[in-house]
């Protein structure tokens, strides 16, 4: 089968039912997408597919083949995109394990509503995070909103 991967066609031998997170990390060595709950209620393994954020964790990769799959590492090679800016500039992460997920959520929130409220914010970033970052996650996206 043959993905789209952050803009590269890339081909696959796999079973079609194998979740693309695992695809993407064991197959493609695309790490940055994270492993959290299996269940697709956390949101680290969330990326997009054709622009939509999705939990890859229970995405079949067949789902995937024909569309555009970008991942964190396709979001910007240089740490550039506005919302990795004001990820640094709001000082987000603690740990860090959920931030590529909430990082691919808000990139998705952005292109549906460049200016979300607080409401659109609380209700599209439904990823989980261990270190309790939401407010900072909040002004973040506002932030990138503004841009900067």
């Amino acid at each position: 089968m043959d993905l789209n991967v952050n803009g590269k066609p890339l081909p696959v031998e796999v079973d079609p039912n194998t979740p693309l997170l695992w695809v993407l990390r064991e197959q493609l060595g695309l790490t940055g997408t994270k492993f959290g709950c299996g269940v697709a209620a956390c949101g680290a393994c969330t990326v997009h597919v054709d622009g939509q954020a999705v939990r890859s964790c229970s995405f079949p990769v067949s789902s995937a083949a024909a569309k555009r799959i970008t991942t964190i590492e396709g979001l910007s090679p240089d740490r550039s995109h506005p919302l990795q800016q004001a990820w640094i500039a709001e000082q987000v992460p603690q740990c860090g394990y959920c931030q590529s997920g909430m990082l691919m959520s808000a990139a998705a929130l952005l292109v549906a509503h460049p200016q979300p409220t607080d409401a659109q914010i609380d209700a599209a970033m439904t990823n989980i995070c261990r270190c309790g970052t939401y407010p900072r996650v909040r002004r973040a996206i506002h932030r990138a909103a503004r841009g900067g």
